[in-house]
């Protein structure tokens, strides 16, 4: 067909889908994805039903951890990793905000033990629907 794009199926990795257009480049600078070795395709202002426009990105021979994952769910929640093996999706999910975050966000709080000392900050997910996070240490409060 001559009106849609052709991509290159993906032998082994991931494919991020559903991500909302204006997070894609975010994403890619978040994950890293600048630096991979293998190929790295990424569609911007793709059509959805789901979310109106929204962005993909696939990278070959990659799995992401759950840090990653974690990382990716702060930015943007609800994307969902499409898991491929031999051109096959074998598993399929919708990253979802962790109850815990370590290292991940940085304590709004200048006078947090966390940004005076040496020692990764801790977030417990008050409220994942909002994205309300709140520090361990001082319990202050963060909108993500």
């Amino acid at each position: 067909m001559k009106d849609k794009l052709q991509v290159a199926a993906l032998e082994n990795g991931t494919v991020i889908d559903h991500i909302p257009s204006k997070l894609v480049f975010k994403i890619v600078d978040l994950l890293g994805l600048q630096n991979q070795e293998s190929s790295v395709t990424i569609g911007y202002n793709l059509q959805s039903k789901k979310i109106g426009k929204k962005g993909i990105i696939k990278v070959a021979d990659k799995f992401f951890t759950d840090e990653e994952i974690s990382r990716l769910s702060v930015v943007a929640p609800n994307v969902v990793l499409n898991i491929i093996r031999g051109y096959e999706v074998v598993e399929k999910k919708t990253v979802v905000m962790p109850d815990e975050l370590h290292g991940i966000v940085r304590c709004p709080n200048p006078k947090c033990i966390c940004n005076n000392e040496p020692m990764p900050t801790f977030f417990h997910a008050v409220d994942k629907e909002a994205r309300i996070l709140k520090c361990h240490y001082c319990e202050k409060e963060l909108h993500v």
